[in-house]
């Protein structure tokens, strides 16, 4: 998904890209090393003196996120520039004690999976909104008549609560999915090897512990299912929200809704589009080719793998923006959305019965979660 200033907030990807771009990806690399390096001085592996150090030589640490990049050329991540630095940092008598146990992917693992949970707490919150808006929809028009559609035509009567209802419900299964994998995302501490030589298993617990994510018992170098979940996760939420947006973009053509906000056209002055969730689906539409690079990319070979696991990171921060996005622009939408009940029953024949649509509408809301 594109990035900056242009084209993320009309994408509704502004928020969640805040907390993805390069300053926090640094903030969230610097705050591994710090939680590994404290843990490791807790079980005796480094003195407690260096990890004093160490610490505030990370919280004073003024890095340029594109000197960062220039200098990872060379090993093909940003963690051993970043180390050297540290080490320079911190004064060469607490430098050795810098990383202690780790390697590099075990702080980009941790930190992408960090900066996971940051931005999935938005993508939570607005697939939350998005959901209640669709259930304060469905409450008000449990009994609004309106003509259903089966294969593009018309089918029978059904009513517009029950339709919003549905929405709610496959936003709520969404966001209930995704968050027990965010969750579950846990630290990623193995050592060169995946051997955890040199460290007690302790010490992962105990990053794990000062993070805010799961202890996995063991390293997941190239053992990539949670990555896949993750992936998954967001790309059932991001259809979970296209579905209603195409919905309320097809309604709106007949007049049947109208978002608060419609969009204007550059050259037909009379229309009014429905822009938001127009760009909510084109969030959505960007999800199912970032979930299969990184479904691809869990073929990891041996205990270390290379190429795959470095498809992963922009990939993984690019589905975050355009779920993210997707959830952003449906709440917009949802929140504004108007009903237009007289347009609905053009197409009805007679006053068609909703008793049994009214009852499946309280049926599922009452099942939220």
């Amino acid at each position: 998904m594109s990035r900056g200033a242009l084209f993320d907030p009309l994408f509704g990807a502004d928020r969640v890209a805040a907390r993805l771009d390069d300053t926090a990806w640094v903030a969230a690399l610097l705050a591994v090393e710090v939680a590994l390096v404290r843990a490791a001085a807790a079980h005796g592996v480094v003195p407690e003196a260096h990890a004093t150090a160490i610490t505030a030589a990370a919280g004073s640490l003024a890095l340029d996120p594109a000197e960062l990049g220039r200098a990872s050329v060379e090993g093909g991540n940003p963690v051993i520039p970043l180390v050297r630095a540290l080490r320079a940092a911190a004064g060469p008598e607490a430098a050795p004690s810098v990383h202690p146990g780790a390697t590099s992917q075990d702080v980009v693992d941790t930190a992408a999976v960090l900066l996971a949970g940051w931005a999935g707490e938005l993508v939570l919150d607005d697939l939350r909104g998005a959901a209640d808006a669709a259930a304060v929809l469905a409450a008000a028009h449990r009994e609004t008549p309106m003509m259903a559609r089966t294969l593009g035509q018309d089918a029978l009567p059904t009513t517009f609560g029950l339709v919003a209802a549905g929405w709610c419900a496959g936003l709520d299964r969404a966001r209930t999915g995704l968050a027990a994998v965010l969750d579950a995302l846990p630290v990623q501490l193995g050592g060169p090897a995946g051997t955890l030589d040199g460290l007690p298993p302790a010490v992962a617990a105990d990053v794990a512990a000062a993070l805010g994510l799961a202890d996995p018992g063991a390293p997941w170098h190239t053992e990539r299912t949670r990555i896949g979940e993750l992936a998954a996760a967001l790309g059932v939420a991001a259809g979970a929200c296209a579905k209603p947006a195409v919905d309320v973009v097809l309604l709106a053509g007949p007049g049947e809704v109208s978002e608060a906000a419609p969009g204007d056209s550059s050259s037909m002055p009379h229309k009014r589009n429905p822009i938001a969730a127009v760009t909510a689906r084109g969030a959505a539409r960007r999800a199912p080719g970032l979930v299969a690079v990184l479904l691809a990319a869990m073929d990891g070979e041996h205990q270390r793998a290379g190429g795959a696991w470095h498809s992963e990171w922009e990939t993984l921060d690019d589905l975050l923006r355009a779920t993210g996005g997707a959830a952003a622009r449906l709440r917009t939408s949802l929140e504004g959305l108007s009903v237009h009940p007289d347009a609905m029953g053009r197409a009805l024949p007679g006053s068609p019965s909703t008793g049994r649509a009214a009852e499946l509408v309280d049926r599922l809301l009452a099942a939220r979660p």
